[in-house]
């Protein structure tokens, strides 16, 4: 996009809610660089950023334990480190040790979680673990930020002289404190440090009676202050070693410094990591305070917001305690240009105003607070009029001012431009300013421009109507309560509702009669029209969506039937299988006992284990079949698709009679009918006889037998 247009941004309130997110970061310098956001120039750097966003809201949301981004700014300190010869201060060496702690433990966070987060793996992935900064750091400095005896064999040494010599001048100082003060020669307090030295507070009448250096006195004269004559050389030579403790340190710190300075490439990425980091957790930050989400994105010019929300007007609410009513809206190349009509304090300005600035936010790489199957895409530059925009200074008025805007934009606009314009047309004669906004109207739809545009021009209205890419749109007002519903409505044109909004702000009713009466009757029959029109539109609606659901709970009980009558039918088919396996058995068991039967009588042994023999081979067979026929089927259902049914099998349970040839469902074997009875048949296979449902039954034509 080109550089957002200042106007446009104070429009949009784009700085306010830029100052709002700017809250939200940690580091100053984070802090500046969200002041100053604008749109990115190309659509792959801002879905870029926007996907980096989601992740870290994911890993939030997943309740990922991610390390918390407390850390202090080091520019100064990277700064500093680039010169040879540098020295850190005490403090810097803390900061920077705070920020490799955090990045080592960012760099074991991420390794892990590459695959389910790979964008914010790859920044923290620029970066290595490595202890070798904090142990260098911990070496000088203890846990309390003080530097180490230890930190050098030379300051072990002077620290050692300075806690010798301070017991010495201690020890000499108590045993003079004690003799003056039993010579009653010091003031109320004893003693106080002057210079970093402890010297004896003396009754000023007994100063010349005490050996010592006088340091001072206090403002009334009445205490002198007096160093002890025993303690001037151990004093002297305490600051000695103390100068010599300083110079030590300086050294030290020095070296550390050079030491980290081998570094300097890792701690730059400390804070670029960092930096990124807050940035994306800004935003992460202001998406969780407005339930914000990742919109779906469009490479085509196309706009659906879903439970759209304003954003700031959504926090101020949040925090206030009211409620916030979102919008829905749906714009495309077939439906670009949205003009929304309705009363005043309805809401246009703000709907106007929520497609600008999610717009805005989205190209920045902001979450917006709308449902995450909203569809967004990418415009080169927007462009609005909304407001006031007179000059004193320039001598403007209003519409001169927004003919200028309108000029501006007929030379700008084109298919990857959003126009926003508010009070379309208005500032001028009503009847002259309808007529030039008409055509100012049809010259921007030349332009093949995106626009949405609140207007009361009936013209508009008309127009919007006319041509094939325009859609009408307005704001629903309830007629019984006299008050705006605040939510809008695509499709149709709404009224101003002029004489019910002075209703609802207290202006008598003879008042609103008379105006009526002044009117063009052609003028309020319209307005009523399109005021019933939007009513009965709400009615449908409702009606519609009374349908929906009707539709909906009737398509859940049929695919639910559907599914219970699929149970039922494989329920019968295990049934039905069972029982013919049973009257298998049944027939099986039964010949057996005639062949046992037959076996027993004289001479019919080898007779009948022939017949035996020719039986179980013919059962043999019958099995094969059966095995082969079961993975046909099975294959057949497998190659199927869903539209494929299988043939309905045909019966022909008509034709049955007594003496037909029939077989059993599941079965090959043919029988004979020798009874019919109430649905039943009798059949006979030899000498077995069974009885069994008429509808389970096959006909067998004896012409294909």
């Amino acid at each position: 996009m080109k550089q957002l247009d200042a106007r446009t941004a104070s429009d949009l309130e784009w700085d306010d809610l830029k100052q709002r997110l700017s809250r939200e970061a940690v580091g100053a310098s984070v802090s500046e660089q969200l002041l100053n956001l604008g749109p990115y120039k190309r659509i792959d750097d801002a879905l870029h950023e926007l996907h980096r966003t989601k992740e870290y809201l994911t890993c939030r949301q997943n309740g990922e334990s991610i390390p918390r981004l407390d850390y202090d700014e080091i520019h100064r300190e990277i700064k500093l480190m680039a010169v040879a010869q540098a020295q850190l201060e005490p403090e810097s060496f803390f900061k920077l040790k705070r920020a490799s702690v955090l990045c080592n433990q960012l760099v074991r966070f991420f390794k892990p979680l590459r695959s389910e987060y790979p964008l914010l793996a790859e920044l923290v992935g620029q970066m290595h673990y490595t202890k070798d900064i904090v142990n260098a750091i911990d070496k000088v400095f203890n846990e309390r930020g003080i530097i180490r005896d230890q930190a050098s064999p030379e300051l072990a040494e002077i620290r050692r002289d300075i806690r010798s010599l301070r017991q010495k001048i201690n020890h000499q100082f108590d045993r003079e404190i004690r003799k003056l003060r039993a010579a009653g020669m010091l003031a109320e307090t004893d003693e106080t440090f002057i210079h970093e030295r402890r010297v004896l507070a003396v009754e000023s009448s007994f100063k010349r009676k005490v050996s010592g250096h006088i340091l001072g006195s206090s403002k009334s004269g009445a205490v002198t202050f007096i160093e002890p004559e025993a303690n001037l050389l151990a004093n002297s030579e305490l600051d000695g070693r103390r100068d010599d403790e300083r110079r030590e340190i300086a050294r030290i710190l020095r070296a550390l410094t050079a030491e980290l300075q081998g570094h300097l490439p890792l701690i730059s990425l400390y804070q670029h990591v960092l930096s990124e980091l807050d940035f994306v957790q800004a935003k992460v930050r202001l998406a969780l305070a407005m339930d914000a989400d990742l919109p779906q994105i469009s490479k085509t010019s196309h706009i659906e917001l879903i439970d759209a929300y304003h954003p700031i007007l959504l926090l101020k609410n949040k925090q206030s305690g009211a409620s916030t009513i979102p919008q829905t809206l749906q714009m495309d190349p077939q439906q670009r240009m949205l003009v929304i009509s309705g009363p005043n304090a309805g809401g246009k300005s703000i709907t106007l105003k929520t497609v600008g600035l999610l717009q805005i936010m989205w190209q920045c790489g902001l979450m917006i607070p709308a449902k995450p199957e909203s569809t967004m895409s990418f415009f080169q530059q927007i462009l609005s009029d909304i407001g006031d925009h007179q000059s004193i200074e320039n001598q403007l008025s209003t519409y001169s001012s927004r003919l200028k805007t309108m000029k501006t934009f007929l030379e700008q606009a084109n298919r990857k431009t959003l126009l926003l314009l508010d009070e379309f047309g208005t500032g001028s004669d009503p009847e002259l300013g309808g007529a030039l906004a008409e055509v100012f109207f049809e010259e921007l739809y030349l332009k093949k421009c995106f626009a949405v545009i609140t207007t009361h021009y009936g013209n508009i209205k008309i127009k919007a109507d006319q041509l094939p890419n325009a859609i009408n749109g307005c704001m629903l007002f309830d007629r019984k309560s006299l008050a705006p519903l605040y939510r809008l409505d695509m499709g149709a044109p709404g009224s101003s509702f002029t004489f019910e909004v002075a209703q609802i702000n207290g202006i008598p009713m003879d008042l609103v009669e008379r105006a009526k009466r002044n009117l063009k009757r052609g003028t309020v029959r319209m307005d009523e029209l399109l005021s019933r029109l939007q009513k009965e539109k709400a009615s449908i609606g409702q009606l519609r969506k009374s349908l929906e659901e009707e539709t909906s709970a009737a398509r859940k009980m049929e695919r639910e039937f559907k599914e219970r009558l699929d149970v039922l039918r494989e329920k019968q088919e295990r049934l039905s299988e069972k029982s013919s396996e049973q009257n298998d058995w049944v027939v099986k068991g039964k010949k057996l006992e005639q062949f046992v039967e037959k076996y027993g009588r004289k001479g019919k042994a080898r007779e009948t284990l022939e017949e035996v023999r020719r039986y179980l081979a013919m059962e043999r067979d019958k099995k094969r079949d059966k095995a082969k026929k079961k993975q046909a089927t099975a294959r057949s259902k497998t190659s199927k698709t869903p539209a494929q049914k299988a043939p309905k099998m045909k019966r022909h349970l008509d034709l049955i009679q007594v003496g037909s040839q029939v077989k059993m469902d599941g079965s090959n074997l043919k029988m004979e009918v020798i009874a019919l009875e109430d649905g039943m048949a009798t059949l006979s296979y030899g000498s077995m006889k069974t009885k069994v449902e008429l509808s389970r039954l096959v006909y067998m034509d004896p012409r294909k037998a």
